[in-house]
């Protein structure tokens, strides 16, 4: 299987559907793609089932000879690569061991960078684009949209400052223009070899803002950490599910004896932190639904001394609704008050399913709805009373 045959599959497979997001190759099933959280055979061209050698043939094409992801992906049992499909698209490609057999999942790349206005993200992330030092944290599962959120960031910063910005990424996704910034992207593997490298050798070449694809282990968060507390402003990810667990996370990289150092470092250092879900959106596509925390004298206070009754994150994001915080089951409360999602859809994503139902119940009665399904329901007047004897 030749290169232009692979672009050719791959073309067919973005045409299938609208909003494709992914597309999937595995042994035993037809291609895929994923389109509005949905995976969908592909019929053209006509593979019903496709073989432990197609795919292999196909995972080795998308490596394009490449030895050093060859040998990670023998070794550790799977790689990460970019992929360009020439006028078309760009991917971010995952190829993978099951079972003997490889498997690819390719995560198609917007080419345009969205703004926060485009995009629909609350007023406070351009509070964010402002931010000199510290570190900024989106977090969420993978394909939640964390790296089109920081992109739009990073994008916002361009449009208005003139400085010097470098990316540390696992692959390149969004290519950003020189605009009033300068950006240096630099990808691992090909410029770098692990993020930590990277982050140390960033802080030589004199940026003001350094994005960092993720902070997978310690040495990474302890460099990014010494980053922000030198003057530089840090983006990363992290695969956590809300702002308490980010934090717990990161501690928890450390060893006991160091957990109040990190503690205080942490402290000084995060500026904010927003957790992402996407949401199955009424009408096709998704919404994203976030969870964020500005740091502040009581979130502080809690990183350095733990969350104790009256006193976690969530009730401190609660109490900061009026500066831009917001919890996950308020945003979705949100979202379905705006017309975007369905109360099944609100329901099943909530964090606590009770704050959402009273969320729903609450704006259904102010637009004098019913709240429940049973009907004609009356006093009992003579509950209680004595019954009369015939």
């Amino acid at each position: 299987m030749r290169k232009q045959e692979i672009d050719y599959i791959l073309g067919k497979m973005l045409d299938a559907r609208d909003n494709v997001s992914d597309l999937n190759i595995t042994v035993g099933k037809p291609f895929q793609v994923e389109s509005s959280g949905q995976l969908t055979s592909v019929l053209d061209p006509p593979f019903s089932e496709l073989t432990p050698f197609q795919t292999e043939i196909f995972a080795l094409n998308l490596i394009n000879q490449d030895r050093r992801l060859t040998e990670i992906l023998v070794k550790e049992g799977s790689c990460d690569a970019s992929y360009e499909l020439p006028g078309k698209a760009r991917f971010r490609v995952n190829i993978f061991s099951q079972r003997g057999n490889y498997s690819a999942v390719l995560r198609k790349l917007e080419t345009q960078i969205p703004t926060i206005e485009q995009m629909g993200l609350p007023e406070v992330f351009h509070k964010m684009t402002g931010e000199i030092n510290g570190i900024i944290l989106v977090t969420g599962a993978t394909g939640s949209g964390k790296t089109t959120s920081l992109a739009t960031v990073l994008n916002e910063i361009n449009e208005s400052r003139s400085i010097h910005i470098i990316t540390l990424e696992d692959p390149v996704e969004f290519q950003h223009p020189h605009k009033k910034a300068t950006f240096n992207q630099r990808e691992l593997g090909q410029d770098f070899d692990s993020f930590a490298s990277g982050l140390r050798a960033a802080l030589r070449q004199a940026p003001k803002v350094i994005l960092v694809g993720e902070m997978r282990d310690r040495e990474t968060v302890e460099i990014a950490m010494s980053a922000a507390e030198t003057g530089h402003l840090v983006l990363s990810t992290l695969h956590t599910v809300d702002a308490g667990s980010t934090i717990n996370r990161i501690i928890g990289m450390f060893t006991s004896e160091e957990e109040n150092q990190i503690r205080i470092r942490l402290a000084d250092t995060v500026r904010w932190i927003v957790c992402q879900r996407l949401l199955p959106k009424i009408g096709g596509g998704r919404v994203a639904a976030l969870e964020i925390m500005q740091s502040n004298l009581r979130v502080k206070d809690t990183i350095l001394n733990g969350e104790s009754e009256g006193k976690t994150f969530r009730e401190i994001i609660e109490a900061g609704t009026a500066f831009g915080m917001t919890t996950f089951d308020d945003y979705i409360v949100g979202l379905y008050g705006k017309g975007l999602i369905t109360e099944e859809t609100a329901l099943a994503f909530a964090t606590t399913r009770g704050v959402v139902g009273r969320g729903i119940d609450q704006l259904k009665t102010t637009r004098g709805e019913a709240t429940t399904e049973i009907e004609e329901l009356q006093i009992d007047k003579e509950y209680g009373r004595p019954k009369r004897s015939l």
